[in-house]
């Protein structure tokens, strides 16, 4: 990963923090997108004295403002003329409704459309960069969901684990329609679930939520375990080309029946990209960027 440039959201622990490690290790510069000045720099700082890596960068963003996300990506296009790897990893799960700064549900807009807006404000740069790659960390939890497009906001019967599946559906979607419309192998874009991991997730949650991940954590994954699928999508040659497929265990998987309504997907992308005031991409060849 030597000469590789990579940005890795919600890298100041859990998953984002193991991956950034993964990759730092591997000789490559790595962008911290975080949220949290504090924790960034002391994640920072560990990374550089334990990967003896000094091309590290702490980028601070908020993914639930879409003026933080454009913010964000113009810094970084002032600061590196190349892209070889973005690694959508960063999420939140609320028990209760909460909305945005800009009046979106607050799930949806952190685990659907922060990945949505920040793939495309950098995908000029992903399209050119040679064999560059885009990476969104989904979940299994997208097989109990279902995109609710008469209430994408979710202000009718909401529920925490109903908005976090259903964001997690619209990651995976959004994996495979953003493939589709490239129709290219440039960058890849691939999605992937990490499998049960012990992290912070849970952490300050109430009601079922908060029991399930108390009674059950010890049998989670570490973060370093939970990471191996990202760090297998970001670097390993045998996924180079692989594109619009979601993963498990760094395996190729067969996501569910919804996760595959291509006519989903595209509807999808084409409310997210007028929520977001994204121009779409067109269904064309867009290798010429």
């Amino acid at each position: 990963m030597t000469g590789k440039i990579c940005i890795v959201t919600g890298a100041n622990s859990g998953i984002g923090l193991e991956t950034a490690r993964s990759l730092a290790t591997r000789g490559a510069t790595v962008v911290l997108a975080c949220r949290n000045k504090q924790k960034g720099e002391a994640a920072l700082a560990s990374l550089r004295s334990a990967t003896n890596n000094n091309a590290l960068h702490l980028m601070l963003v908020d993914l639930a403002d879409m003026d933080s996300i454009r913010k964000m990506a113009a810094a970084f296009k002032q600061r590196f003329q190349q892209l070889d790897l973005l690694v959508n990893n960063a999420g939140a799960f609320m028990p209760a409704r909460q909305t945005s700064v800009d009046g979106y549900e607050l799930t949806f807009a952190t685990n659907h459309l922060a990945y949505f807006l920040l793939t495309h404000l950098l995908l000029d740069l992903l399209i050119a960069t040679p064999e560059s790659r885009v990476v969104n960390v989904s979940s299994d939890a997208h097989r109990g969901g279902a995109v609710h497009f008469d209430d994408l906001q979710l202000k009718k019967g909401y529920g925490g684990y109903k908005a976090y599946a259903q964001s997690k559906l619209a990651n995976i979607l959004f994996s495979n329609e953003l493939a589709r419309r490239l129709d290219t192998a440039n960058p890849t874009v691939n999605s992937l679930h990490p499998g049960v991991v012990a992290t912070n997730f849970g952490s300050g949650k109430s009601g079922f939520f908060s029991f399930f991940f108390r009674i059950f954590s010890p049998f989670f994954l570490s973060p370093k375990a939970g990471a191996q699928t990202s760090i297998y999508l970001a670097t390993s040659p045998e996924v180079m080309g692989v594109t619009g497929k979601y993963f498990d265990r760094s395996k190729p998987r067969t996501p569910s029946a919804a996760a595959r309504d291509a006519d989903a997907a595209k509807r999808l992308y084409e409310i997210t990209a007028q929520l977001t005031g994204v121009i779409p991409i067109d269904d064309i060849q867009t290798s010429s960027g």
